[in-house]
């Protein structure tokens, strides 16, 4: 009976690890998808940036292409 006990004293200090460890592992992983997360937010804003900035380019090259062809035609 005390063997029973000693067994079973043994599994639930094992079961109480492995919790304690799950937790510690869960909440890692949560700070690495929050940090993933965050650089993806990031990158979607210097995504925007760059795509007005193409656009802002070929804008400017327009014009500038319209005032080399009436400089041209002088």
């Amino acid at each position: 009976m005390e063997s029973l006990k000693k067994i079973s004293a043994a599994v639930i200090a094992a079961l109480v690890v492995q919790a304690i460890a799950g937790l510690m592992w869960a909440g890692a992983a949560a700070a690495r998808i929050e940090a993933l997360e965050q650089k993806v937010g990031e990158q979607r804003q210097v995504t925007e940036r760059l795509a007005r900035l193409e656009e802002q380019s070929l804008a400017l090259r327009a014009t500038m292409d319209r005032i080399e062809w009436q400089l041209e035609d002088r």
